[in-house]
């Protein structure tokens, strides 16, 4: 009964060690980050806080309530009770409210408004950015996993030769330098092996860093394509694309409008806010008969209207003025910096497209089939162990330059599509 439990908990641990060791994909690395980030979950709180503005902007003026009371003095009334001060007093209540004209309370929530839109935009931009990063540091995991299985192929490959060489050297085929030479080269082998070791734990740390996950580096994985598409999209469609879906040239335009609205607002304040107001008097005085209760009761109502001589807003209706202009710059800036991202990234994918279409199509296939052209004749003597020992260093150069382009093409992909502000390389 025992070893039947223990073998049920180490087939669990086993259960368990499978799942955890799954390797991520792309949209399963992309939900992490939607749901994990701190840097984007905090960005997305500014919006709630823009929310919790336009409720603040909207708010009525406070109506005032004020109750008062004079004259209180004694009144000898006979019969030994000569102290009641209230009985001759005068008695006031008295509601007063702050009317605000030319729609200054919706023009608050209007531009309040137009902030939270802002707000959205600003995060969504964040989120641009911060996905490019992210594609990064993927498509640098992918990379350093292609290089790290290239190093251990090599390194399987060159032990293959140093057998084979071991026995020639037994059979007197070749002499005890030339294995000593090859033995030596193994040195490079394994440091190629474990600096891709290194290199893939680097990466997977910064991965890990922006899905702000605490996973063990031996139990992270991820998977996906590690290849490149020859097309692209023609550079003015993707111009096109920008222009209609970069979230930064949203907020600058946005941000424009805003300002419209504000300078509204400032002409609206600089408009004069009367305040209304109405009471009611008791007088207790002697100025009346005990019976005279009606001629006691005052009713009444004025209206208070500030003299803005001096103040009319018009400092703030000139700053916003201008900082209509200043935004409209801005805008333009943003629209000019569009196309340059564009431009700049469309030109480094066709780049890194146009070196790796000969690597494709000619020199992997033929830095292999001179590897081992060069190995048969080192093999048959006709060739020097310094041309093997060539040949191996020309293959591993055009094999690791052929992993680094498409890394630095699927970078630039990722660029690509930030400059777009989607996705137009998948």
């Amino acid at each position: 009964m025992k070893t039947n439990w223990l073998y049920c908990t180490l087939a669990l641990m086993v259960s368990v060690c499978a799942v955890a060791q799954t390797p991520m994909t792309w949209d399963q690395v992309l939900q992490g980050f939607d749901q994990n980030n701190p840097t984007l979950l905090a960005g997305a709180l500014n919006i709630d806080e823009s929310k919790a503005e336009e409720i603040t902007a909207y708010l009525r003026p406070n109506p005032q309530f004020t109750v008062a009371s004079d004259g209180t003095q004694p009144i000898p009334t006979g019969g030994g009770n000569p102290w009641q001060p209230f009985v001759g007093a005068y008695q006031m209540g008295s509601f007063s409210y702050l009317h605000e004209r030319r729609h200054k309370r919706e023009l608050r929530l209007e531009s309040a408004q137009k902030g939270t839109t802002i707000a959205v935009s600003t995060q969504a931009d964040l989120k641009r950015n911060m996905l490019f990063s992210l594609r990064s540091a993927f498509v640098a995991t992918l990379q350093a996993k292609a290089v790290l299985q290239l190093a251990k192929d090599d390194l399987a490959y060159y032990d293959h030769v140093l057998a084979i060489s071991r026995i020639r050297f037994q059979d007197g085929d070749i002499a005890k330098i030339d294995l000593n030479r090859l033995e030596l080269q193994r040195v490079q082998y394994e440091s190629e092996l474990q600096t891709a070791v290194e290199n893939l734990d680097t990466t997977k740390i910064q991965l890990l860093t922006l899905l702000n996950s605490r996973t063990p580096l031996d139990q992270f994985d991820v998977t996906g394509p590690f290849e490149f598409r020859g097309q692209l999209q023609p550079r003015d469609e993707l111009r096109r694309v920008a222009l209609e879906n970069r979230p930064d040239l949203r907020a600058a335009v946005q941000t424009v409008d805003q300002a419209r609205t504000n300078h509204e607002l400032a002409v609206a304040n600089g408009s004069t806010d009367p305040t209304w107001s109405v009471w009611w008097t008791h007088d207790g005085s002697y100025n009346f008969s005990p019976g005279d209760v009606f001629g006691r009761q005052t009713l009444g109502a004025s209206i208070s209207i500030p003299l803005r001589i001096f103040d009319r807003n018009q400092g703030e209706k000139l700053r916003t003025k201008i900082d209509i202009t200043r935004n409209e710059k801005l805008r333009d800036a943003a629209t000019a910096q569009v196309f340059s991202d564009v431009d700049s990234a469309y030109t480094a994918v066709n780049s890194n497209v146009v070196l790796l279409q000969p690597y494709k199509d000619k020199y992997l296939q033929m830095s292999v089939e001179v590897r081992d052209a060069v190995y048969y004749a080192y093999q048959k003597g006709s060739a020097s162990l310094l041309d093997f020992l060539n040949a191996e260093s020309d293959y591993r150069q055009v094999q690791l330059a052929y992993l680094n382009l498409i890394g630095s093409y699927l970078t630039t992909a990722a660029q690509l599509n930030e400059a777009a502000g989607k996705e137009v390389i998948p």
